[in-house]
């Protein structure tokens, strides 16, 4: 029996692989199947509060959690490496200190920036897209003041923020960078009106999709903190002190660049052979590679299609955790036999923060919250997660309860 267990890999510990690898061990015995769970570091982290890691209104510990916490390493192989290569053919991934074999495959490696080709974006631009990048976006941001208030003609552009792009990461992390400049100010004896907040896009809207009145709302709020908006407006270049926009070519110096227009699929993906559309795999409804009835993509690496739509979802939280059961239910089902499920998302609402005790977004069928009622919603949906991960163990030791 143990000889003929299938082994079921989860490649990477975002929100798509760890709660693949909750529901596989509770899809599976011991007996049944052999889990594997690969990671680059020993902890999970909580992509969606980067942006306040950035910014620096929350600790770096906040936002970790270790896998061994929540994964018993009694169930699951835990492969602390980094995956180099999938090889489809033969049913193995290349990691840097090993090769192991699979017979199912989860794929969640999550995202990298999506330059779209911008000149300069790559090499100057910050991003937030782990702990430790967002973590040296906290520490340049605070540098620069004290390096602002101790230089004897400082350059007053140092003190400029450009965040490029208007999507949920970039409003988040604008109205955490809204709460966090008065406080490094204080601490730095800045006056506020040296600094410059500027959010630069191309579209002509911040969150597109979004109800207009929280759109609104949402602006209003930034806009009285001091956020600054250039929206219909192309960044062409990106340089280390400056970034090019506009059809005139204007040039905004600022002493710190934060890129948060777009992701894609890791690389690893495309390298390994996998077809990608826009940077990532258009999965079947099944959530299966196409052509791969043993590899399941998840996350940011996936587009899943949207049948009424006839386009793909956003890559949320929200929807990686909810392919997650999917995905562990038909790799159940590829195991014993059954029916196979097509994914379906069940969207519980959006909420976006705004800093502080603000947010605004919209839940239970399109009811609209604003304020602190937004904020106490974006807690419980943060701490819904964490007990779905932990239990209320986790939930009293990193779960938010107040609206600030």
């Amino acid at each position: 029996m143990a000889e003929s267990k299938p082994k079921i890999v989860v490649l990477g510990a975002g929100y798509a692989g760890m709660m693949t690898t909750k529901r596989l061990m509770q899809q599976f015995t011991p007996e049944e199947a052999e889990l594997t769970l690969v990671n680059k570091h020993n902890y999970h982290y909580q992509t969606t509060w980067l942006h306040e890691l950035a910014a620096g209104t929350i600790d770096v510990n906040r936002t970790r959690i270790m896998i061994s916490d929540v994964i018993s390493p009694k169930r699951v192989n835990l492969i602390q490496d980094t995956v180099l290569k999938i090889n489809k053919e033969e049913k193995t991934v290349e990691l840097e200190h090993d090769k192991i074999e699979y017979d199912y495959l989860v794929i969640g490696l999550g995202f990298e920036k999506a330059t779209f080709g911008i000149k300069g974006m790559e090499e100057h631009a910050f991003s937030i897209q782990s702990v430790d990048k967002s973590r040296m976006i906290r520490d340049h941001i605070e540098y620069q003041f004290a390096q602002y208030r101790n230089l004897p003609n400082p350059d007053p552009s140092m003190l400029t923020i450009v965040v490029g792009g208007a999507g949920f990461t970039g409003i988040e992390f604008l109205g955490e960078l809204a709460e966090r400049i008065p406080v490094l100010c204080k601490k730095y004896d800045v006056p506020r009106s040296d600094v410059r907040i500027i959010d630069i896009e191309a579209m002509d809207t911040i969150l597109p999709g979004f109800d207009p009145e929280l759109l609104t709302y949402a602006t209003d709020s930034l806009e009285a903190r001091g956020v600054e908006f250039k929206l219909g407006t192309m960044i062409k270049e990106v340089k280390a002190n400056a970034v090019i926009v506009g059809e005139d070519n204007q040039e905004i110096k600022a002493g710190t660049i934060v890129w948060t227009g777009g992701v894609q699929a890791n690389r690893i993906i495309g390298e390994s052979g996998f077809e990608l559309t826009k940077g990532k795999v258009n999965v079947d409804p099944t959530l299966r590679a196409p052509g791969h009835d043993d590899v399941y993509i998840l996350g940011d690496c996936a587009w899943v299609m949207n049948k009424e739509t006839g386009r793909p979802y956003p890559p949320t939280a929200q929807i990686a955790i909810q392919e997650a059961d999917i995905c562990a239910h038909n790799i159940k089902t590829s195991v014993f036999g059954g029916t196979l499920k097509e994914f379906s998302f069940d969207n519980k609402g959006t909420v976006a923060s705004l800093g502080g005790s603000d947010a605004m977004g919209t839940v239970f069928d399109g009811n609209k919250l604003y304020g602190v009622a937004a904020k106490t919603m974006k807690n419980v949906i943060d701490n819904r997660y964490l007990f779905l991960l932990g239990g209320p163990r986790l939930v009293l030791r990193k779960g938010k309860f107040r609206p600030f």
